[in-house]
């Protein structure tokens, strides 16, 4: 039986799948157009501003990907080896830690949009504050992603099983 509380983690990192792999799809097309017209002596002006922008958004949106996978730089040999106090010492700091930088980030990052009206890329008609929302919808999104995976998170605190690596299989390679 899936609880409710399951469910939306699921479907959230679904979201989250298809918008990073949609942004590194038309990242990737982008990239190999432009060489193209490299290589026919007929470079595209606004190639490389879009291609810096998407990369900017890919890196956003993925990093609330990797916040609901588990699949950020942890140490999880230290905090497991924590007793229960001290799994929920190390579980606030965090959460405050990271949930709070994410905020301000979000909080800033929509204020300096305010800044940027009515500025364009330099190449292409696009407005800045467009490309520079992935700092606030990207911290968003990563906000969102801790708050669904804290009650896994505090389920751990309490003596339950730690949140699973998004990929075990990737940091046993690299221990060797």
């Amino acid at each position: 039986m899936t609880t409710a509380s399951g469910v939306w983690p699921k479907r959230v990192e679904r979201l989250f799948e298809i918008i990073t792999s949609a942004l590194l799809v038309i990242l990737a097309v982008e990239v190999l157009v432009g060489i193209v017209f490299r290589a026919a002596r007929r470079p595209l002006a606004w190639y490389d501003e879009v291609a810096s922008v998407l990369l900017a958004w890919l890196t956003y949106y993925g990093s609330a990907l990797a916040a609901l996978k588990n699949a950020h730089i942890g140490f999880p040999g230290l905090a497991n080896s924590l007793g229960r106090g001290g799994r929920f010492a190390v579980l606030a700091f965090r959460e405050i830690t990271v949930i709070g930088f994410f905020l301000i980030l979000a909080w800033e990052g929509t204020r300096i949009l305010g800044v940027l009206a009515g500025e364009t890329l330099v190449t292409v008609d696009i407005p800045v504050t467009v490309t520079q929302s992935a700092i606030p919808i990207g911290a968003a999104l990563f906000v969102l992603a801790e708050l669904l995976k804290l009650p896994e998170r505090i389920d751990w605190a309490r003596g339950g099983r730690p949140p699973p690596a998004a990929q075990p299989e990737a940091a046993k390679e690299l221990s060797h």
